[in-house]
């Protein structure tokens, strides 16, 4: 088996290449170049000089427009009285022919001698076409902007074998802005991201949502059935929670007055980690008075559409070689339903041992403190939820995994709640909203007991959310989206660490 070069050999010639950078640095200091100036007038995106680029080009006697950019140098060729380099910026990148005679002859030595791969320059020149017929710009001045002493990860090899020092998970995640520099890919994926999230606003704002900010420091935690991080509060000499969701708070602005409230907010949860969770993480939570699921689930499933098609230009979306139209109407399937064809048995009735029983058959891993909701849920995420490709709303929950949704109106053993699934993503959560102070006490409590009994995922009771319901708040249908899971499912990404800028990592 191949290997890659010695560690301690590379590790030598690392401090050998810092060594000869810090000196570099030291001669443009003391040839009276600032290596790291305050600012430089940069007129010209790299994208923006390509486009239309013959009818900017310069004139047979080397005349023409002046265009400045800036940016990294990622390539050097290196010769006699003229050279090439290529400098990236933000989102292009383009070839710089850099000649003594047009530079003057000191400033084409430093780049020579002083300028690096990594070093950030500002360049102004004229555009021209090589003899192979390359868009470059032949530079008149170069300007060292930022002087780079630690090298960009390289290409190299060894024995035959390729080994790029950053396509290491590990690595890019710890440096992210060594990944975003040299793998533009990376660089696609955050903008796509921003425009996800640009579109959930301009989707919500048009229909008369109004942004709000809710606390993210919270003295009691709830609106989901996670465990949550804990702080201790100095002046209040109290412990505080980060929030675990927005819900609580965002529904009591409805009791307030406000009929249309949206966050997008980062939570928190004390849990695992894996391909699709992520201790920290995106949400977008929307609420609406005087409506129920039902029209909850008809507006997220224009959301995802508009937000695919403003996200991709299209609305159909490909992951990992599946793909699927978010322009055709989502399936509608019950929560039981759907049991009932994985497992061949209608669970509706049944209790906590039956169907640990069932699980047990179906090889689903179950704990002993779980209570019937949990039960059915691991069951469903295990037999049920990789198989949906398709977009499909799930409906209708069981009461018992649903502390905050409203009994449904047809059948009380029932919660008016859906999930939106494609692809075999979870991509959020919706309920008619409980508003009934008496039950959600009720359940509140219900919580209270599966916590002593040894479950860490209940919701508290919240005695100030109480009294919002008792004062009154309108009949709601809200919903939770998971913008770091949209996002994966949009950029085809196989793991959440991907689509988070700064992930959190075991040491």
């Amino acid at each position: 088996m191949t290997t890659p070069p010695d560690s301690e050999h590379h590790e030598e010639e690392l401090n050998e290449i810092l060594r000869l950078r810090r000196e570099k640095l030291d001669k443009l200091r003391a040839n009276g170049v600032n290596p790291y100036p305050y600012r430089f007038e940069k007129d010209s995106h790299i994208p923006d000089l390509l486009k239309d680029f013959d009818s900017k080009l310069e004139t047979e006697e080397h005349t023409g427009p002046l265009f400045s950019i800036a940016g990294r140098i990622h390539t050097m060729r290196i010769m006699g009285k003229a050279s090439f380099c290529n400098v990236r910026d933000e989102s292009g990148e383009m070839q710089v022919y850099v000649q003594r005679d047009r530079v003057g002859e000191a400033a084409y030595e430093a780049f020579r001698h002083l300028f690096d791969i990594g070093d950030i320059v500002g360049v102004r020149g004229t555009a021209f076409r090589t003899k192979t017929n390359e868009p470059t710009l032949r530079a008149q001045s170069v300007e060292l902007l930022s002087k780079s002493l630690h090298p960009l990860p390289v290409v190299k090899e060894h024995e035959g074998q390729v080994f790029d020092a950053f396509t290491d998970k590990e690595s890019r995640y710890r440096q992210r802005y060594l990944d975003l520099a040299v793998n533009l890919s990376v660089r696609a994926i955050f903008r796509t991201r921003a425009k996800i999230i640009s579109a959930m606003r301009e989707f919500l704002d048009k229909r008369g949502y109004l942004e709000v900010e809710t606390p993210a420091l919270q003295p009691l935690y709830g609106g989901a059935l996670a465990k949550p991080f804990t702080a201790h509060y100095n002046v209040l000499d109290r412990d505080f929670f980060l929030r675990i969701a927005d819900e609580l708070y965002l529904k009591r602005l409805l009791t307030g007055g406000y009929e249309k409230v949206y966050e997008l907010s980062k939570d928190f949860r004390n849990e695992g980690m894996d391909k699709f969770h992520n201790p920290e993480f995106t949400m977008l939570e929307f609420y609406q008075a005087y409506a129920d699921y039902q029209d909850i689930m008809n507006l997220s499933e224009e959301l995802f559409r508009f937000v695919a098609q403003t996200a991709l230009g299209k609305t159909e979306v490909t992951y990992q070689g599946k793909t699927v139209d978010f322009g055709k109407p989502f399936h509608r399937v019950t929560f039981y339903g759907l049991l009932k064809e994985a497992t061949g048995c209608d669970l509706l009735e049944a209790d906590a041992r039956e169907l640990a029983d069932v699980a047990l058959k179906h090889d689903v891993a179950i704990k002993h403190t779980m209570g019937e909701g949990k039960i059915l849920d691991e069951i469903m995420k295990t037999l049920v939820r990789p198989n949906l490709l398709e977009p499909t709303f799930i409906y209708d929950y069981p009461l018992s995994l649903s502390p905050l949704a409203k009994k449904n109106r047809f059948d009380s053993r029932l919660v008016e709640r859906f999930q939106p699934f494609a692809l075999g993503f979870e991509l959020g959560n919706a309920f008619s909203e409980l508003n009934d102070p008496l039950d959600q006490r009720e359940r509140f409590e219900a919580q209270r007991r599966l916590k002593d009994a040894g479950d860490e995922e209940t919701q508290p009771v919240d005695e100030d959310y109480l009294r919002a319901l008792e004062i009154g708040m309108p009949p709601t249908g809200g919903m939770g989206i998971g913008v770091d899971r949209l996002t994966m499912l949009l950029t085809d990404q196989s793991s959440i660490r991907e689509v988070i800028l700064f992930p959190q990592l075991r040491t």
